[in-house]
């Protein structure tokens, strides 16, 4: 689908990917609370309700469950995604 990632890392509840979209992002919500760091690129990114932009050196958290997605960004786009925690995320989780 148009889409480049790579599994980097999994150790226990975390695993981490190197992520490159490409054109459209078509990412579905996942069942684990996840972060962002952006590597290369700019553009917006859209979680539930809420748009902001980003760019490189940029941190983005998205809780378990949420609607997101990348949009407006070039070909050189790139980012760290490190997906943690229990299914159905944190938030969720006993304190």
């Amino acid at each position: 689908g148009g889409q480049r990632f790579a599994i980097a890392l999994e150790r226990g509840e975390l695993q981490a990917e190197f992520y490159a979209p490409q054109q459209i992002d078509h990412q579905q919500p996942h069942d684990r609370d996840e972060c962002y760091v952006v590597v290369r690129g700019e553009g917006r990114f859209v979680m539930g309700d809420e748009t902001v932009p980003f760019q490189p050196g940029d941190f983005l958290f998205v809780p378990a469950g949420m609607s997101h997605r990348f949009e407006d960004f070039g070909d050189d786009m790139a980012v760290w995604v490190m997906f943690y925690g229990p299914k159905g995320g944190m938030a969720g989780a006993a304190r």
